[in-house]
């Protein structure tokens, strides 16, 4: 049994230190059950059996890791398109048509109905579709064609090969580790041994399974780019009128009207306080001395008066 277990655990040691932190490792198996019971005798593992076995391992790890520069870049892209169409029934069912024909799928469509500013009851719909990577531009072209107005576009990629890589390495690992297990069950001549090895195979397969769904979703992901549309009735689009009157443009006048306003506000008090109000100043100050010294003069003229009319008074008293 020993013989079994020895290899066993090195294989479990090696597959869990390549794939990281985010593989789960199995519950420790030994001749007590998994993780109960009472612990048994220490046994020391012999050096010398072990090394080459380790470097085996080890080697076959390395050989079945991913090379990063080897695989291609995996960019999930995505597309946002707003247009003002006549018909919106009509152009939702045209871009329905056009995704299935580039071989992508509809992955959800809304129809409802909106109001317009004038209370007006029209349709307006949603639609999400994935077309093939290689025919975004194709497919943006023709959703964008005979239409009143784009309101907008937008583009955008997440570039996940990174995360890619690191999923190709895991199951190359978990893999390698899950045919060394069956040549290690194969061997196994115990019952208890064949239990504990089974035990190992289930725990590694559930995770392979796990890794290939992950894999299988980006591969697709990057395969069908998703394009968002939103399609809008041109009586939405259209501004409100009342008779001859358009408030939307009377309202965009006085925008532009507070707009210059403001603009020339602005301009006036950057003039003033950098040129009109030192200049004003500068010439206030002689005017200011003058009135200065003019006061003060007057102040002693009227001095002589007031001491010439109390004298007077003070010999009268006597």
């Amino acid at each position: 049994m020993k013989r079994i277990l020895l290899p066993l655990s090195i294989i479990a040691a090696f597959v869990l230190a390549a794939c990281g932190p985010s593989m789960a490792a199995p519950a420790p198996y030994g001749k007590y059950g998994a993780g109960g019971g009472a612990a048994p005798d220490v046994y020391i593992m012999p050096e010398a059996p072990a090394a080459p076995a380790m470097e085996q391992a080890a080697d076959s790890l390395r050989a079945s890791s991913v090379d990063a520069a080897a695989v291609e870049r995996v960019v999930l892209k995505t597309a946002d398109v707003s247009i003002v169409v006549d018909d919106v029934e009509a152009r939702l069912q045209d871009i329905d048509a056009m995704a299935k024909e580039m071989g992508g799928f509809v992955v959800s469509s809304n129809l409802y109905q909106t109001m317009t500013m004038n209370y007006v009851e029209v349709p307006e719909a949603s639609i999400v579709v994935r077309v093939p990577e290689e025919r975004l531009d194709e497919a943006l072209a023709r959703i964008e064609a005979d239409t009143v107005e784009v309101q907008n576009e937008t583009r955008s990629g997440q570039d996940v090969t990174s995360t890619y890589v690191d999923l190709q390495s895991r199951l190359k690992n978990l893999e390698a580790a899950e045919v060394q297990l069956q040549e290690i069950m194969e061997n196994a001549t115990e019952t208890e041994d064949v239990i504990n090895v089974f035990n190992q195979l289930t725990s590694y397969r559930e995770q392979i399974e796990v890794v290939k769904g992950q894999i299988s979703y980006y591969d697709e992901a990057a395969a069908l780019s998703s394009i968002s549309v939103r399609i809008i009735a041109q009586e939405t689009a259209q501004p409100l009128k009342i008779g001859s009157w358009t408030p939307k443009g009377a309202y965009l006048e006085a925008i532009r009207d507070l707009t210059q306003f403001l603009r020339g506000f602005v301009d006036f008090m950057i003039r003033f306080v950098i040129y009109l109000l030192p200049a004003l100043i500068l010439i206030s100050i002689p005017f200011v001395l003058a009135f200065l010294a003019l006061r003060a003069i007057v102040r002693r003229l009227r001095r002589p008066r007031s001491t010439a009319t109390e004298t007077p008074k003070k010999t009268a008293s006597r």
